[in-house]
């Protein structure tokens, strides 16, 4: 254990973290405080809950607790609440510990009725059915720990340290030796960690898990005044703000947020919008319960919080939509990408007014700029403080903060460390998920995201700006479209089965077998929740607002480990393809190499797929190879398409640089979304689903493509290209590049290993290269190591020998014969691009 704790003091020291927590024993320590801004952080105060802002929220934990009330009046004589039936079901018995708890915030909550608000009786009753379960289906801890452990270790005692704060003082008038019972129960329930605490080297204590484990143990130190406990949560929780060095892991831990913004959970899910979410609010709602109180200086935390929200969040937000690439199982729920932004903008909001000056305009203005752009309204009555919605509203009140979003206008980002990128731009934003052997290719689990399996495979969405986007995508885009024809994936043709359809439950069950499979197992999440693939290139390099991004599609490794696994688990081959994508201002260009499949299946290739209102009209035009006109759907050797929605007054524009004949389709579809997942209610969706693919027929020769999107393209753009500035110039499964002629960009991935001559460079192995010419004979080099694993990487730009007027650290430039040798020291640095400026 001290090793442990040594190698935790010394990575929170190469942080800097450890001046946040003040020198012990912290004789400025408040306890008082710590409990009264944690009531103020879930009930309000006296002040916010006076405002009219706050009315609707407290109408809604009145009516919450009132409803609560009445199933505990219609309870049998085994049941607390009426219907919950106890016993076998987790989630069963976190319901009634969440039902308790609120029940007791209506009555710490200022301005809710008399009846309820501060009522002993009331109170007393919820104190009582602490009681109740305790004895009857918590305190034996033979009888516990059933089902999923995440309702025992973090749900179950999230509800339970948030009621025991609220109630602590007529507890200790009534029950005094509850608190003391109950944090022993969560302790033992740890079961996880050590000696009932936090184990930092548990791959269940780790990123929002760890935090959300940590604040409530910040609050059941504050219930006992247990400072001890509440410096040690602190001290754990402090490392989910190390950024994570993939190459000098503490603890082995790949969760958490990484020096390019991505963030993973899970140790190999790309989890932004969903876990990353969880994360930022924990830290925040942390952030708040502590201000003031002396056990940590959280002002020095401010600023990493804010760059989690700069670099990680806002390039994933689009006018107030949380993309589909970063959300992991999530994507299956019914909730919208609206509904994620509101949490973080809750966060945001909170974060403002915890930090100062420019930092603490830049994120109000960030939030008016969500509110400015978002298509749907924004109820703060579902945040989860009153306070919260009281800064919500003098904030956008407030005629001095201008909306401004904390991207630029156009940026191109590259998450290689969770195989993400995402290119934004005036009118649209696209964002593609990846694969490799470092970052899964989907999460499935407990019955969500039912068919995930190319949800990784080069999946791309395009977000046209003004659009409702929750008609384009969210739930209904996955229910409507087959999972096989998502836009950008290539797949074998074949039927699939989903874990419950294969193994008649919603994991596979085999703990016998010498890889322990449980419902928790690592073998379950290494072969079943978030297999890995296993190609590692994966990556991509960006140069000012243009990127380049490149995959090798790959099986996972189950298909690798087949002899290693049991006879009856079910393994799924991959096709192949070798990929491209070259992210400019107008266009996004895809190329597409050794598309095929080794076994002779035929094989799809979705181009792009979208969905549209099923009394909606689309229009499709397109221009043949041989120059005619031509009308869809249908199939047709095409030379362009221009597919417009008239009922969203949208386009996209499709160029077909070399494909083999498209076919164009605009079928309705109707379907449950319970297809997606099993606890969504059982509502049939109908949409016109519009999809372009090409058809790989059994035993073909692998095939090539090369196509781009036009985002908000009209007929004219698109008959321009005809004599337009995009050339691919490579396009095999060695090395893929596209000259843009207008913009003076050169593009290139290189695959293999040795020397690439492609556009006047000489590339050596696989790399990602992306140069540019401009005026007066400015030249601008950006390189990536998409493997993440190269020590070097030389590109020689050839002609005229060029000087340096820049070079990011690690690169070097010198003339040589034939031109300028640029050398890039790659090692270790992740994927991330290094960028050069010269001249002649």
């Amino acid at each position: 254990m001290e090793l442990t704790r040594r190698h935790l003091l010394s990575a929170l020291s190469a942080a800097g973290l450890l001046t946040v927590l003040p020198a012990w024993p912290a004789a400025a320590a408040d306890r008082g405080r710590l409990l009264a801004n944690t009531v103020a952080v879930f009930a309000g105060t006296a002040d916010s809950n006076a405002r009219p802002e706050t009315a609707a929220k407290l109408a809604a934990i009145e009516k919450t607790a009132r409803a609560n009330l009445a199933a505990m009046d219609a309870a049998g004589p085994d049941e607390l609440f009426a219907g919950l039936v106890l016993g076998t079901s987790e989630t069963n018995l976190n319901t009634a510990f969440r039902r308790l708890y609120e029940i007791a915030l209506a009555t710490r909550a200022p301005g809710i009725p008399a009846d309820l608000y501060d009522s002993t009786p009331v109170q007393r009753r919820v104190i009582d059915g602490l009681v109740w379960l305790h004895e009857r289906y918590y305190g034996d801890q033979s009888k516990g720990y059933y089902g999923n452990w995440f309702h025992w270790e973090i749900g179950i005692p999230q509800h339970i340290s948030r009621t025991l704060v609220l109630l602590l003082d007529r507890l200790g008038e009534y029950r005094p030796d509850l608190v003391r019972t109950y944090v022993a129960s969560m302790d033992a329930y740890l079961r996880n960690g050590i000696d009932g605490d936090v184990n930092l080297d548990s791959r269940f204590h780790t990123g929002a898990n760890l935090a959300d484990i940590t604040t409530n143990r910040i609050l059941q130190g504050a219930v006992l005044d247990d400072e001890a406990r509440i410096r040690k949560a602190l001290t754990d929780q402090l490392t989910v703000f190390v950024t994570i060095d993939p190459y000098h892991l503490n603890h082995q831990v790949t969760d958490g947020h990484y020096a390019d913004g991505s963030f993973i959970q899970h140790s190999s899910v790309a989890y932004t919008g969903s876990y990353g979410k969880g994360l930022l609010t924990r830290v925040v709602q942390t952030l708040k319960i502590l201000d003031g109180s002396g056990f940590a200086h959280g002002d020095n935390l401010v600023p990493v919080v804010r760059g989690w929200v700069r670099d990680g969040f806002a390039p994933l937000i689009f006018e107030g939509w949380m993309m589909e690439i970063v959300k992991g199982r999530a994507v299956s729920r019914p909730e919208t990408g609206y509904t994620d932004v509101a949490v973080v903008v809750e966060a945001v909001v909170d974060l403002s007014s915890l930090a100062s000056g420019a930092d603490a305009t830049a994120l109000k203005s960030y939030v008016k700029h969500i509110r400015a752009t978002s298509r749907a309204a924004l109820d703060p009555t579902a945040f989860v403080s009153p306070v919260s919605i009281v800064r919500y509203t003098a904030l956008l009140a407030d005629e001095a903060i201008p909306p401004a979003d904390l991207n630029p206008a156009a940026r191109s980002v590259a998450f290689n460390a969770m195989d993400r990128a995402v290119h934004r731009r005036p009118g649209y934003a696209f964002a593609l998920a990846r694969s490799s052997a470092r970052i899964s290719k989907y999460e499935y689990m407990l019955g969500e995201n039912l068919m995930p399996w190319f949800q990784g495979e080069g999946a791309h969405y395009l977000y046209l700006a003004g659009q409702d986007q929750t008609q384009a995508f969210g739930v209904d885009y996955y229910t409507t479209v087959s999972p096989y024809g998502l836009a950008g994936v290539t797949a074998p043709v074949e039927q699939r089965g989903t874990v419950p359809e294969l193994y008649g439950k919603q994991f596979y069950d085999n703990p016998g077998h010498p890889l322990n499979f449980t419902s928790s197992s690592e073998s379950q999440n290494k072969y079943v929740y978030f297999p890995r693939g296993t190609a590692e290139h994966s990556g991509g390099a960006v140069l000012g607002a243009y990127g380049v991004a490149a995959m090798v599609q790959s099986d996972d490794v189950g298909v690798r480990d087949r002899a290693l696994l049991p006879d009856d688990f079910v393994t799924y081959r991959n096709a192949t393809a070798t990929k491209s994508w070259f992210l400019f201002d107008e266009e996004i260009v895809v190329l597409a190499a050794g598309v095929g499949d080794p076994a002779g299946r035929a094989v799809t290739t979705t181009l792009d797929t979208r969905i549209a209102a099923p009394d909606g009209e689309l229009r499709l035009v397109g221009v043949r190879r041989d120059g005619r006109p031509w009308n869809g759907p249908g199939t047709a050797e095409l030379r362009s398409l221009l597919m417009t929605d008239s009922t969203t007054k949208s386009s996209v524009g499709y160029l077909f640089l070399d494909t083999p004949p498209v076919r164009v389709s605009a079928d309705r579809v109707t379907r449950s979304r319970r297809v997606v997942r099993a606890a969504n209610p059982d509502t049939a969706v109908t949409r016109t689903v519009f999809g372009i693919t090409v058809e790989h027929s059994p035993g073909a020769e692998p095939a090539r493509l090369a196509y781009a999107l036009l985002p908000n393209a009209d007929e004219s753009r698109v008959r321009a290209y005809a004599e337009g500035p995009l050339h691919v110039v490579a396009n095999s499964t060695r090395r893929q590049a596209v000259v843009h002629t207008g913009l003076g960009l050169t593009a290139v991935n290189t695959f293999t290993p040795g020397r690439h001559e492609v556009a006047g460079l000489r590339i050596d192995g696989p790399a990602s290269v992306l140069l540019r010419r401009a005026r007066h004979g400015r030249v601008s080099l950006a390189v990536a190591d998409p493997t993440t694993g190269r020590d070097t990487i030389e590109v020689l730009i050839r002609g005229r020998r060029l000087k340096q007027v820049s070079a990011d650290e690690g690169v070097l430039v010198r003339a040589v014969p034939g031109g300028t040798l640029v050398e890039v020291t790659t090692r270790h640095a992740y994927g991330r691009s290094f960028t050069a400026e010269l001249r002649e």
